[in-house]
């Protein structure tokens, strides 16, 4: 086997495993916070596997062209577990809530579509600015990583830490930030695909009474969360949440152009990759998933591994696929330890502050201008840290939204956009300064 046919296969394989970490931790806590069976969850993680690997092919082919892993939303996850738990104090059923939220997904997506084919998402970009972009990527960092950090800690049942495989996430994290950091070119482009064999490898060894169980698919159904109803709350809900899911688009595709040194993303390129996100919108309640989204944090998987050809990622989508088509091989690799699939993912995404970080070079910040970005990136931090309970005070309803610092904190980036003149500001910052002055 030649060099760049070595080079393409190893990194078709760290696709695979990239995408793999990203998605199955989502059936699986989707289904138990829907009550569902094993063996239903199986099926719905089966399901996950073969939607996804599609999604990302047919964006990388027909929609934004880039290499950007495409799954399920973390903004509707988050939504949908918060629902989920504030079943009993709606009244409902957990099969009402997956209702209302299946309505309200399809809804979103036929005006995703609609959004598309009539050529009306470039209003959607005039809020989504600049600013609000560099905003989205903070808050998607520190979201990612909160989620990630406590994802590799393990908690026993006592609510306390098992010091032994904590310790071993936290050696892992040393592990793959070293070969990332010293390794040699061709082993730092491969750091997250040798974290996961090294750390999979010494995880079984280690810890064998722990080793996760294969557990069989149950049969197909549609609708398993729950059949479409007119649940009008759970539906509002939902459907403002995919809205503000579409962020993720523009965000991502934007912020890989410059990766890519692309200087402007051509129209064509939103309009089918908004077209797919409707499309995916409407069919992934059908299979009992969520919303899907391109992930930003795709790029920094690309800044990491240094690997930004196509070929591989596509290549790794259609390995999801053969997962999700043959049961065994997804029930196989569906025994990768939470710990070390989150250990992993916490180094490839430390590489997501970095393009945060770059996305505001070119702002001037001062004393007045600071609050653009300090405002809505901290205070979107401060409720992603609180305890859910201090917010059940506030209307049953408006808990999911005002408890989710990601989309409380982009929506006061759009607002202080649109109300506040910064450019009038950072020129009256400019005329004031001493060296102005004659």
């Amino acid at each position: 086997m030649n060099k760049p046919t070595l080079t393409t296969t190893l990194a078709s394989i760290q696709w695979l495993f990239f995408i793999f970490a990203n998605v199955v931790v989502v059936p699986i806590s989707i289904g138990a916070a829907f009550e569902l069976t094993a063996a239903e969850i199986a099926t719905i993680q089966r399901s996950s596997f073969i939607f996804t690997g599609l999604a990302c092919m047919l964006q990388g082919m027909f929609g934004h062209r880039y290499p950007i892993m495409e799954g399920p939303s973390g903004v509707i996850w988050g939504l949908v577990l918060n629902l989920c738990f504030s079943a009993n104090a709606l009244g409902m059923t957990i099969a009402q809530i997956g209702g209302g939220i299946a309505t309200g997904m399809m809804l979103a997506g036929v005006f995703t579509i609609i959004l598309s084919v009539f050529h009306l998402f470039p209003l959607l970009h005039k809020i989504i600015t600049p600013m609000v972009m560099s905003v989205y990527l903070f808050l998607l960092t520190f979201q990612l990583i909160f989620v990630f950090f406590e994802g590799m800690l393990k908690v026993k049942s006592d609510g306390t830490l098992d010091l032994a495989i904590t310790l071993y996430s936290v050696a892992l994290v040393i592990f793959v930030s070293l070969v990332n950091i010293v390794g040699k070119r061709i082993v730092s482009n491969f750091s997250i695909l040798i974290g996961i064999i090294v750390g999979w490898a010494g995880y079984s060894i280690l810890f064998q009474g722990e080793a996760a169980k294969m557990t069989s698919p149950a049969a197909f159904t549609i609708f398993p969360l729950g059949t479409p109803n007119l649940e009008i709350g759970i539906i509002v809900i939902t459907f403002l949440g995919c809205l503000l899911n579409l962020s993720n688009t523009a965000t991502s595709v934007e912020a890989t152009s410059r990766l890519f040194h692309d200087e402007n993303v051509s129209f064509r390129q939103y309009k089918f990759s908004y077209l797919l996100t409707g499309i995916y919108a409407v069919s992934a309640p059908i299979l009992g998933l969520i919303s899907y989204s391109p992930y930003a944090s795709s790029i920094g998987f690309l800044e990491s591994t240094n690997l930004l050809k196509k070929k591989p990622f596509l290549i790794g989508g259609g390995l999801m696929v053969i997962l999700g088509v043959i049961p065994i091989l997804g029930s196989l690799l569906a025994t990768l330890p939470i710990t070390v699939g989150n250990a992993v993912l916490f180094v490839a995404y430390l590489q997501l502050f970095g393009t945060s970080l770059k996305s505001i070079n070119g702002y001037p910040f001062d004393s007045k201008t600071i609050y653009r970005l300090a405002i809505p990136v901290l205070v979107g931090v401060c409720i992603m840290t609180i305890d859910s309970e201090v917010l059940t005070s506030l209307p049953i309803f408006l808990q999911p939204i005002i408890g989710n610092g990601f989309i409380v904190g982009v929506f006061l980036s759009v607002l202080l956009e649109k109300v506040v003149n910064w450019k009038e500001l950072e020129g009256k910052n400019k005329s004031q300064s001493p060296n102005n002055n004659n």
